[in-house]
């Protein structure tokens, strides 16, 4: 196998890295702004963020370039870790430690990822709760009543006594 294999995958793997560690600083950052409900700070995170989604839009195109070639060449394609297989020993071993960085960070990112959707998930069941209070006056509406509820305590109790 020609050694440009392994400067294909490093180079890539590279650029991924870079991407991934700018991904983390953006997703730290938002998260702050998340916190500090700054709507202006996040606004004008929309060009940063795009800009990043079109890196990691490339090195994904690399990945399936790098794969399909590798794939007309007869060698295993299935990922890059399987590509890397196919190499000599002391390339493999050399280049398991960046892949396994790439992948852990991933992992680090989707959870950080997460992590923010789910504030923003429940700052809007948060809000479409307040915005409820505030059109019912803070009066319970009945779910299957028209009109408005007849008794605020349990019918189990009130008919015991």
């Amino acid at each position: 196998m020609p050694t440009a294999w392994d400067a294909e995958i490093v180079a890539l793997l590279n650029e991924l890295s870079d991407t991934q560690n700018e991904v983390f600083a953006l997703l730290s950052q938002k998260q702050g702004l998340l916190r500090a409900f700054d709507r202006e700070g996040l606004e004008a995170m929309i060009p940063r963020e795009e800009a990043l989604v079109a890196r990691l839009q490339e090195c994904h195109d690399r990945r399936a370039a790098l794969l399909a070639q590798a794939s007309n060449e007869g060698l295993p394609a299935d990922s890059l870790r399987a590509l890397s297989t196919a190499l000599p020993r002391a390339q493999r071993l050399a280049l398991a430690p960046q892949l396994e960085a790439t992948a852990s960070r991933a992992r680090l990112l989707r959870h950080h990822s997460l992590t923010n959707w789910m504030v923003v998930q429940r700052t809007l069941l948060h809000l479409s709760r307040m915005i409820e209070i505030i059109a019912t006056g803070g009066r319970l509406q009945p779910t299957y009543e028209k009109g408005p509820s007849r008794s605020g305590g349990g019918t189990m109790l009130d008919r015991a006594a």
